[in-house]
């Protein structure tokens, strides 16, 4: 009954330690204990340390992993592949979560897949990213500009134009063609790093922007 009550106070189907400790008013060890037993059970499933979702029969909503891929490693927002195929912008499923990050690289092998965390060091982290709202999940996602530049500066790519963007990523195009320079000048502009500029500023040429 009070486990049933904790579910429904919450407002994602995965949330973190503070949530439980909020909810059950106990000592650090019988909370544990509890905990223990909700995983052994099957009603919790642990991600990592502090993280937790609810067990596969007792989600209210199918779980989005990238607002769990925010919520696994932070500050952080999907980016990479994962990003360019939130934006439709290549034709497969990406089985990894790739996500870009402030700290250090890491990947976490979790009960609900991998989730990879690649440092992207920009002097304005979330530019060109924007904030995702869809039911109870809030996510933050790289616009396909932001993406692309990410790729770009971690993969330690010396891109000089859109044909390795077409060749190498297979992004189509047309879809080049969608993206203004308004979009191009401000991630340029947010990250501050002279391989990015010469790069964004032969796209901007080949794509006459």
């Amino acid at each position: 009954q009070q486990f049933e009550h904790f579910k429904q106070s919450l407002r994602a189907d995965c949330f973190s330690d503070a949530e439980i400790s909020n909810f059950f008013s106990k000592s650090d060890n019988s909370r544990y204990s509890m905990v223990k037993r909700l995983i052994s059970s099957g009603k919790l499933i642990h991600l990592r340390r502090g993280l937790y979702c609810l067990g596969d029969n007792l989600r209210r909503d199918s779980l989005n992993l990238y607002a769990v891929a925010n919520m696994v490693y932070g500050p952080s927002y999907v980016s990479f592949e994962s990003a360019l195929s939130y934006h439709a912008w290549i034709p497969e499923t990406v089985r990894v979560v790739t996500s870009a990050c402030v700290k250090r690289s890491k990947i976490f092998s979790t009960p609900l897949g991998v989730f990879e965390f690649l440092r992207v060091n920009a002097c304005i982290f979330l530019c060109g990213v924007e904030r995702v709202v869809l039911a109870r999940d809030v996510f933050f996602v790289a616009s396909p500009w932001r993406v692309i530049v990410d790729y770009m500066y971690v993969h330690k790519k010396t891109w000089k134009g859109v044909k390795p963007l077409i060749n190498s990523l297979r992004i189509e195009e047309e879809n080049l063609q969608k993206l203004t320079r308004k979009e191009l000048d401000e991630v340029e502009s947010g990250f501050g790093n002279r391989r990015v500029s010469i790069f964004t500023k032969r796209i901007a040429k080949d794509l006459g922007l």
